[in-house]
């Protein structure tokens, strides 16, 4: 089975970039902490979002996830986590759709960090995804 990084060519990144549309705030659950807000993107396939959790502006936490792989980042543990999530295997009894795991690799995928980056960056005009390619850093 061809890996994610072997399908993806400039021009898909470009589309997949373009495809992402910020989904209306009420429908998430707001975290309990004051200046706390989250940020919803969804790309035009299944499987591919963005999350951001944002204190007072800056970035504590986001997750991407796209055709099965991840990558997170969290403000209290250093660096980037890959890993895969269960939204490919159709076969599991318990799957439910609004539901989603994840099961963190071993050794950071840096091909998928990298394609990852590159649709962060078709995305420059926006302040958001200025900030969370500055983690890239």
């Amino acid at each position: 089975m061809p890996k994610i990084h072997d399908l993806l060519d400039k021009n898909e990144i470009a589309s997949l970039g373009a495809s992402l549309r910020a989904i209306d705030q009420k429908i998430l659950k707001h975290g309990n902490k004051v200046g706390t807000t989250r940020i919803w993107f969804q790309g035009a396939e299944p499987y591919f979002d963005i999350f951001f959790e944002l204190n007072h502006d800056e970035i504590v936490w986001f997750q991407f996830t796209l055709r099965g792989k991840s990558l997170s980042w969290n403000r209290k543990k250093p660096g980037f986590q890959t890993g895969n999530t269960n939204e490919l295997n159709i076969d599991d009894v318990s799957f439910y759709a609004a539901s989603k795991t994840m099961e963190n690799d071993t050794h950071s995928d840096l091909e998928f960090i990298t394609i990852v980056k590159s649709i962060l960056q078709t995305r420059t005009e926006e302040a958001i995804f200025t900030k969370v390619l500055e983690l890239f850093n």
